[in-house]
């Protein structure tokens, strides 16, 4: 009987009611891209840890500092109590009969993603999630991608009042603390001020154009001479005459395809800098391929923020060109 009792005590305590016949989970905690790995300290020490982490602790592409795809950190199983329940990104690691993967939403509280990996031995653990480490990682990020989209859609930003937005057919969910640089009915230009936090001076930026679409094939190997015209034409430095943005030279963007709103999509990553002065910093590109109207619609992102880490940055305009939609 007092079993029971502290079994009702408990799932009270990780729900919370609402209505008469309704329950809801509670709200997750903890920092975009980062997951709390639930393992011994003896695994999380020895080989599997460093498999763990050295996966995880993959650098990010197309940031100035190096910085993790994800960040990690470690508790035991025997320390996974309710306070730590509530984590939004959680792995389980153990050992087990036979060699298993899965993953669960919502466990114990919302958002919340829990990817469960288990094996016969270290060994075996290593194999499975190596197996699984694209799906495992791609999870993690998604999940956080959706939670800032919700976050964002709670003060969203009425895109339909610029004339740009208007003329190319798009919708897309940004926060209403963006403001007009420029909107010319062909290029829109929204700058988010960075003046608290971590970051004391600097902005988030928005890009939105679209170019004809004359050899799809030949799509991404043009992504650097666009924007670069773009930059010319649209986005000054101090001196107007002598300097506008560039793609930074000395380092190769990296493209890659996906999909983005049903349509084929290139993402482009990498740094770009002001022609002729000291400003640079970290991008994000996407070139969606719209072949009903004949063209490629841009959405790009950059960041500007001397002397901090990106990494969050980078991932908020992620979150707000993955939003975009083509009427």
């Amino acid at each position: 009987m007092k079993k029971a009792l502290i079994l009702f005590v408990t799932a009270l305590v990780l729900v919370s009611c609402k209505g008469t016949d309704k329950y809801v989970l509670r709200d997750s905690l903890g920092k975009v891209n980062k997951v709390l790995v639930v393992t011994k300290a003896s695994d999380w020490n020895g080989d599997l840890g460093s498999e763990i982490r050295n996966s995880f602790g993959e650098i990010l592409v197309g940031l100035p500092q190096a910085e993790p795809i994800l960040s990690v950190s470690q508790i035991a199983p025997n320390g996974f109590g309710s306070m730590m329940k509530v984590s939004r990104n959680i792995m389980i690691i153990g050992e087990g009969k036979k060699e298993e993967f899965y993953i669960k939403r919502n466990v114990y509280a919302q958002p919340q993603i829990i990817v469960y990996v288990y094996g016969t031995d270290d060994a075996s653990i290593s194999k499975v999630f190596n197996e699984h480490k694209k799906e495992i990682m791609d999870a993690y990020i998604d999940s956080d991608i959706k939670m800032t989209q919700k976050i964002f859609e709670k003060k969203k930003l009425d895109e339909s009042q610029f004339e740009t937005v208007k003329n190319l057919g798009i919708t897309f969910t940004a926060p209403d603390n963006y403001n007009k640089v420029d909107d010319t009915g062909d290029f829109l230009w929204l700058r988010q001020h960075l003046l608290s936090g971590i970051a004391k001076t600097g902005s988030n930026n928005i890009l939105v154009y679209s170019v004809p679409l004359e050899d799809e094939e030949k799509v991404a190997e043009n992504i650097v001479n666009v924007r670069n015209q773009i930059g010319e034409k649209y986005i000054p430095g101090t001196n107007e005459e002598t300097m506008h943005m560039i793609t930074e030279e000395a380092y190769t963007p990296f493209t890659s395809e996906m999909i983005l709103d049903g349509k084929r999509t290139f993402e482009t990553r990498g740094k770009w800098e002001v022609k002729n002065d000291f400003m640079a910093g970290p991008f994000l590109n996407y070139s969606v391929i719209d072949k009903k109207n004949n063209r490629i619609v841009v959405f790009e992102g950059f960041t500007y923020a001397p002397s901090v880490n990106k990494r969050a940055f980078i991932f908020e305009l992620e979150a707000i060109a993955k939003s975009m939609k083509i009427k």
